[in-house]
């Protein structure tokens, strides 16, 4: 039987880690992901999170998944 308790992190560009569950919304810009995990929601590229092909591949891959 497979646990479905478990928890996804992603790490950010800037060495953030973000929990799965806070993610609010992501946009896809180019090789980069803009995450943002604000409640009260965020401004695209000011207050968001990104992750970035290059730079985090494998949270990367993780969230673009969901774009496929």
């Amino acid at each position: 039987m497979e646990n479905t308790n478990t928890i996804s992190y992603y790490k950010t560009d800037d060495n953030k880690i973000i929990n799965e569950k806070a993610i609010v919304w992501i946009q896809k810009m180019g090789d980069c992901l803009e995450v943002c995990n604000k409640t009260t929601g965020c401004q695209l590229g000011i207050d968001t999170n990104k992750i970035c092909k290059f730079s985090t591949p494998d949270s990367y891959n993780k969230l673009n998944a969901l774009f496929e």
